[in-house]
């Protein structure tokens, strides 16, 4: 895989801009970076589908708001948010005047389930204290993607992980809203799923009956954090363990014994959710991620 970085810069108000965007290759990384940057006057966004990639971004000065799900949240310096793909949100400077931010956005087959690994299962509000290293590791990053000569890729990515875990070192979760105050009680439901997604037999009332929760007031909480139910999540989730599964570079197993895996008692089942929430089937993500041959 080659990724070539394309540096872009934007002068607002006499002030600069940079931007540097990762292209990928013919393949891609388990984890990787799509973009990285400084912006010194942020302007407002608003994303009614949400964001195609993991969404990291942080206060250096001012104060933005969010807008999520019907509620707003300020995002003040050492405040950060992570947000997930298709979540949709608006955002912009409080109160009109000026904010500087850093970002970065980022995926990956292994991309979700490495932030399951380190707990961050849904869009994440953190905080953090004066001397934690996570702005100035996000600096060295942007530095890195301004100097760095690497066509890989694999640079930034390792750099991207090492980020993510300091989020979860550092990152503080305390002050949350009620809505993000509900969402804490799906975080065992979602470890539980991520262990047990390959059940073919797991229904809403099951997951319902694990947080001792009606099936009503569970596809509540998860239209709050996912903005889908909590059998639509149970798919989707299985399709990214899929994923994981043809991106070991394994290409002994049939789609039929993935599909098992994956929580599907046929193959054609597997294929036409798989097609649904991917655009491409099975044999064809192999094909374009050089999984297999032809």
């Amino acid at each position: 895989m080659e990724q070539l970085t394309e540096r872009k810069q934007f002068h607002i108000n006499g002030q600069q801009q940079n931007r540097f965007m990762f292209k990928s290759g013919e393949f891609e990384l388990p984890l990787y970076m799509d973009s990285i940057g400084v912006n010194p006057e942020q302007e407002s966004v608003d994303r009614t589908k949400g964001y195609p990639y993991f969404h990291w971004l942080q206060t250096i000065e001012g104060e933005g708001e969010f807008e999520l799900n019907g509620r707003r949240y300020s995002l003040p310096p050492g405040h950060g948010s992570l947000l997930f793909p298709g979540v949709p949100h608006f955002y912009a400077a409080k109160g009109g005047r000026k904010w500087s931010t850093l970002y970065v956005t980022f995926g990956g087959v292994l991309a979700a389930s490495m932030l399951a690994s380190l707990g961050i299962r849904h869009t994440e509000w953190l905080h953090w204290d004066e001397d934690a290293p996570i702005t100035s590791q996000l600096i060295t990053m942007i530095n890195q993607a301004q100097h760095d000569e690497d066509r890989t890729g694999l640079n930034a990515s390792a750099q991207l992980y090492r980020f993510l875990t300091m989020i979860k070192i550092y990152g503080q979760k305390g002050g949350r809203s009620s809505v993000f105050q509900h969402l804490e009680k799906l975080d065992p439901l979602l470890g539980w799923l991520d262990v047990n997604y390959g059940d073919p037999d797991i229904s809403l009332t099951d997951m319902a009956e694990k947080l001792l929760i009606s099936p009503r007031y569970l596809n509540s909480l998860f239209r709050q954090a996912f903005g889908i139910t909590a059998y639509a999540y149970l798919i989707r989730l299985r399709i990214i363990k899929s994923k994981e599964m043809m991106s070991l570079g394994d290409s002994s197993r049939s789609i039929k014994e993935i599909a098992q895996l994956s929580g599907y008692r046929d193959s054609s089942h597997f294929i036409a959710a798989f097609g649904k929430t991917e655009g491409i089937t099975p044999e064809q993500f192999r094909k374009l991620h050089g999984l297999i041959s032809g």
